[in-house]
């Protein structure tokens, strides 16, 4: 057995991991192991992808290009390829995944499962909308090819389906055209929510990615703006790749009281004396994350909860203030706090996260029952404002609102394996 963790690092827990590695392998193993779940990169904040006590399937052994079609943007590949794989094999020759998350150091599986978003959702929607075809292994051995036009109920329970319908083998994505790797980007300082909205429907006739930066501690809302187009670009260099690690996990969280209001406030103004047009080259621009490793140690022992809500346009204005209010009143705090919209768009699956609206994602420092009373009233919010939660980040949500949320939820439950459990499953779906 193996000490397990998801991203959030709010516990370990062991489990039997097994590591897929052949594609002809893989229906064999399945039968003979389980009940188990998929594991790609444990990105996942919360419980999504543990199976505390049972069988973790690691997928990053699938690792496999199988065609990529330089004409068309068409790739097939197995599903513990990694984004960043993709996006570098992709744009030497003018093509990137249409849309990706904040971090590009996840499989394609994982994107899939949780039908990852990105800073384009108003202009590309969500991962899944660009998926043409999955294959899909149960754990009875059925095989099961769906995508547009062919078995389209398993498709849409599949995309995010938090990788209950089966083991995503292979994929096939169709990607994008661009110019290069370059984004024509533009920085924005706003003073108030009011502001964010001004900013956030203006640009989404001409600008492709947009978000924001938020201050929580900001009563009023404050925070950055940020859009990008793609873009042809001569002449520049790309920078060179020089991540660096956190190098332990700090006695207590970094996050806290003393150091967060004046940690927003320098922040706040080192992107404010930024403001303006620039040029960057995607993988700085998309994933910054991605070149400080093993940042979520900084959160100490405890850990760390992600909140993600998205609430309807009408009531967002009202929601967020709401919800900023809340968090200032609890004393508690977030410097990873990201506002920005989605568009006017279908949701690939049954169980997809996107939906119109107003989406704020948060980061708390775990500091037991204070952090859970915190989720409470932002629950209530969400709940009272017709929002869900992102199952992705999610270690905690109450079953009510997982079931108010996510209305095509009885209908997902028909396609479940039940040879597949997770930690979330039992905790939302009792099985």
């Amino acid at each position: 057995m193996v000490m397990v963790s998801s991203w959030g690092r709010l516990g370990q827990w062991e489990h039997d991991v097994l590591p897929l590695t052949e594609r002809g392998q893989v229906p064999r193993l399945l039968q003979a192991s389980a009940p188990g779940l998929a594991h790609g990169m444990g990105r996942s904040y919360g419980d999504v992808c543990l199976n505390p006590g049972g069988v973790l399937w690691r997928s990053t052994g699938l690792d496999r290009f199988i065609s990529f079609d330089r004409e068309t943007g068409l790739l097939r590949c197995e599903s513990g390829v990694l984004l960043r794989d993709i996006q570098k094999l992709a744009v030497q020759s003018g093509w990137m995944l249409p849309v990706t998350p904040g971090t590009q150091l996840v499989t394609v599986g994982g994107a899939i499962a949780n039908d990852v978003h990105g800073k384009n959702h108003h202009s590309f929607g969500s991962f899944g909308d660009h998926v043409r075809r999955i294959e899909l292994l149960r754990t009875d051995g059925q095989r099961i090819e769906c995508g547009s036009g062919e078995q389209e109920n398993w498709f849409a329970a599949t995309v995010g389906g938090l990788g209950l319908t089966g083991i995503i083998c292979t994929a096939e994505i169709q990607l994008r055209r661009v110019a290069g790797p370059w984004l024509e980007t533009e920085t924005l300082p706003y003073a108030s929510l009011d502001e964010f909205f001004v900013h956030a429907d203006a640009s989404e006739a001409n600008w492709e990615h947009t978000v924001s930066w938020i201050d929580c501690l900001s009563r009023r809302g404050r925070g950055i703006f940020l859009r990008a187009n793609h873009c042809a670009a001569q002449g520049l260099e790309i920078p060179a790749a020089r991540p660096s690690t956190m190098p332990f996990v700090p006695p207590v969280s970094l996050v806290n009281r003393l150091s967060l209001a004046p940690f927003n406030s320098a922040y706040f103004n080192l992107q404010k004396s930024r403001a303006g047009k620039r040029v960057a080259h995607y993988e700085g621009y998309f994933y910054p994350l991605d070149n400080l490793l093993e940042w979520n140690r900084m959160y100490g022992p405890k850990g760390f909860y992600q909140y993600q809500s998205v609430v309807p346009r009408a009531v967002g204005r009202v929601a967020v203030l709401e919800m900023l209010k809340a968090i200032a009143d609890s004393g508690e705090g977030s410097f990873l706090a990201v506002l920005k919209t989605f568009g006017e768009r279908q949701a690939p699956g049954m169980l997809s996260f996107a939906q119109p609206g107003v989406t704020l994602a948060l980061d708390f420092p775990n500091r037991n029952e204070r952090t859970l009373r915190l989720f409470e009233r932002l629950d209530a919010i969400v709940a009272e404002a017709g929002g869900r939660i992102y199952m992705a980040k999610d270690a905690r949500m109450p079953r009510s609102l997982f079931e108010s949320g996510y209305p095509r939820l009885a209908e997902f439950l028909s396609y479940r394996d039940p040879g597949i459990s997770s930690a979330m499953s039992r905790r939302l779906m009792g099985n």
